[in-house]
């Protein structure tokens, strides 16, 4: 929700004319100040997110971040007068650590928990409600426009919105269990079980429940074995971690420059481009934009990411995204929407500009299809247990550094570039995004042990041999007889 709010906020007169923001280069400058420092507090968040995470563990550190960003919210939303903006700068930074915290565990935290049938299903989760959050942000910019034309009321509602998500995830996250993975590797075997048959609705003596314990405690033995003492370099460069620490950055590098974000941070400002000038309108297109993109978003989670695979959806999506927007940046350039004269009332959209909107609305079909929630999804699937905090962090990490950098540049290439910004992302999408796709190895139904396999760091023989031994630790604990034949032998 904070993501999408802010370009809605700094887009309304009374907010420009209370801070004084008189000229384009100035409103460009604060409203990309205003959404990118969220960004720059989240980047750090990330990162810092893994040693506490992999300290204490997944539950406590979402509860923490939260109550950080809780912070954040209620001082952007008390700024008034003089040092206003520099309350909103103070609050949305404050508010972007929480935020990049949460980003970084809660992926990691859910692809622990989910079984690994559903688990992109679930994992995908997360980005529906991302894109709920922000399609709520549209629409309340939208009431807000339509129905106080002035006063502090035009920050304070969107922003203090945010409290009410931040309070649902706080009382929330008291009523959950602990990741099962988490606790196998910190030698809380017995509650790690007990959670895991819980979550699959299963007694603990469920052979299915043991059978997925065995494997997690084998995995997590290779690992101890392998790698005692990890530190930063043996996480980043054992064996067959590099590969994936270097997909986890990249990915995100191309997500962050596939355009949507520039539409979602600023859409209000992006519809006016197109020739959405008045108030009113370029913010109701906007909320469509949002609506369209939680439908979008939820039909693919629910039905196409486990049928289509993971390399298969990014391919599709990123030429899907690159032709709408190529065919976007030639209507805006032999269309242009006509201009705006001070003082008269803002014109209709013109035939092309309602096109153009259409073709963003079905660009982010696409987006939604692929290079949206799959990201996150793909990254929750390829690390493991012992450096899955380390991975999710960094790819986290990557992922509000290069929204920072979007955000804060994107007014300005919207006013210098014009049509050419689109034109830009279109090349990215295809030329970069698409060809990456085709690179990378796919995860679908693939269990988290699995990824060893996959990248290199186990053989599938040494795998199969580690769980072996482990079902006969097993048996030998509930059958000590097992153990004294064993001896005999």
């Amino acid at each position: 929700m904070p993501i999408g709010i802010a370009g809605g906020v700094v887009s309304a007169p009374y907010f420009q004319a209370h801070f004084g923001l008189v000229d384009k280069k100035h409103i460009d400058e604060v409203s990309s100040n205003v959404v990118s420092v969220l960004q720059a507090g989240a980047f750090f968040g990330a990162l810092g997110s893994a040693p506490m995470s992999a300290k204490i563990g997944r539950k406590p550190t979402l509860l923490v971040f939260t109550l950080v960003f809780t912070v954040g919210a209620i001082l952007t939303t008390v700024a008034q007068g003089g040092n206003g903006l520099a309350e909103i700068y103070s609050g949305r930074v404050i508010s972007g650590i929480g935020i990049g915290a949460i980003s970084a565990v809660a992926p990691a935290f859910v692809s622990e928990c989910a079984p690994k049938e559903v688990r992109g299903r679930i994992t995908g989760c997360f980005q529906i409600m991302v894109a709920i959050g922000v399609m709520i942000s549209y629409f309340i910019n939208y009431g807000v426009g339509i129905h106080i034309a002035s006063g502090v009321n035009i920050w304070r509602i969107p922003f203090g919105f945010q409290l009410v998500p931040a309070g649902i995830m706080a009382f929330g996250l008291l009523t959950i269990k602990e990741s099962p993975r988490w606790l196998a590797s910190v030698g809380r075997n017995e509650e790690a079980i007990k959670n895991l048959a819980y979550l699959r609705k299963e007694p603990v003596t469920s052979e299915n429940v043991i059978a997925e314990m065995i494997e997690i405690e084998a995995v997590i033995q290779e690992e101890r074995e392998a790698r005692t003492g990890l530190g930063l370099r043996e996480a980043f460069f054992g064996k067959g971690n590099f590969i994936r620490f270097v997909i986890a950055f990249v990915i995100f590098l191309l997500q962050q420059w596939a355009g949507q974000n520039s539409v979602n941070y600023y859409a209000p400002q992006i519809f006016a481009a197109i020739g959405y000038s008045d108030q009113k309108a370029k913010l109701l297109a906007s909320g469509i934009y949002g609506v369209v993109k939680v439908v979008a978003t939820a039909l693919f989670i629910f039905f196409g990411v486990e049928t289509l695979g993971r390399r298969l959806s990014l391919f599709i999506s990123a030429i899907g995204m690159g032709t709408l927007f190529y065919i976007i940046g030639a209507l805006l350039k032999t269309h242009p929407p006509p201009p705006v004269i001070p003082g008269l009332p803002a014109p209709a959209p013109p035939p092309a500009s309602k096109a153009m909107a259409g073709l963003l609305y079905i660009y982010v079909c696409f987006y939604s299809m692929g290079w949206g929630p799959l990201p996150w999804v793909y990254v929750s699937d390829i690390f493991p247990t012992r450096t899955r905090h380390y991975g999710l962090a960094l790819a986290s990490s990557s992922q509000w550094l290069w929204n920072f950098v979007v955000s804060k540049v994107t007014p300005q290439m919207v006013t210098n570039l014009g049509y050419k910004i689109f034109i830009m992302f279109a090349t990215v999408n295809i030329g970069a995004m698409a060809v990456f796709s085709l690179l990378i190895p796919e995860t679908k139904g693939r269990s988290l042990e699995e990824m060893d396999i996959i990248f290199g760091s186990i053989s599938a023989d040494q795998r199969q041999a580690d769980i072996e031994k482990q079902t006969r630790n097993v048996i030998r604990e509930k059958d000590p007889s097992e153990q004294s034949i064993d001896r005999k032998d």
